[in-house]
């Protein structure tokens, strides 16, 4: 049942992910994280801010579930989580498929115009250059 379904991709996490990778400087700050361990310092460096505002930032990426911080004496050692990054991932997966046919669909357009261009006519009319001529 597509409601069933749908009601996975509603859960409160998911939009705490979204939220969190919004913003550019923690996306940054995950991508470095990719690498390896960095204390909060360390991922703070890039981008000229001070302890405790990199310490925002990390804040929000561990309430998404995407970062885990580690008290190591005063250091602090964050890592990357990437569970919830997983599951981003599968919501957008359920969209591929409207992307990906749209996209097939433009590309065997673009062919049969190139074709047409040089002269040639395409061997048989594609499904989608139909598809458009009903939408008219």
């Amino acid at each position: 049942m597509i409601l069933n379904h749908m009601v996975e991709f509603q859960a409160p996490h998911l939009d705490a992910v979204f939220h969190a990778l919004s913003d550019p400087t923690r996306r940054a700050m995950l991508h470095r994280l990719a690498d390896g361990e960095h204390s909060v310092s360390e991922l703070a460096t890039p981008f000229s801010m001070s302890l405790a505002g990199a310490s925002k930032h990390i804040r929000v990426l561990e309430e998404a579930g995407l970062v885990r911080r580690n008290v190591q004496g005063r250091t602090h050692i964050c890592r990357l989580e990437a569970a919830r990054l997983a599951e981003a991932q599968e919501w957008f997966r359920h969209y591929e498929r409207f992307w990906t046919t749209r996209l097939d669909e433009l590309e065997a357009i673009l062919r049969e115009e190139d074709q047409a261009a040089a002269g040639k006519a395409p061997a048989k009319p594609s499904n989608a250059r139909k598809k458009q001529r009903s939408t008219k």
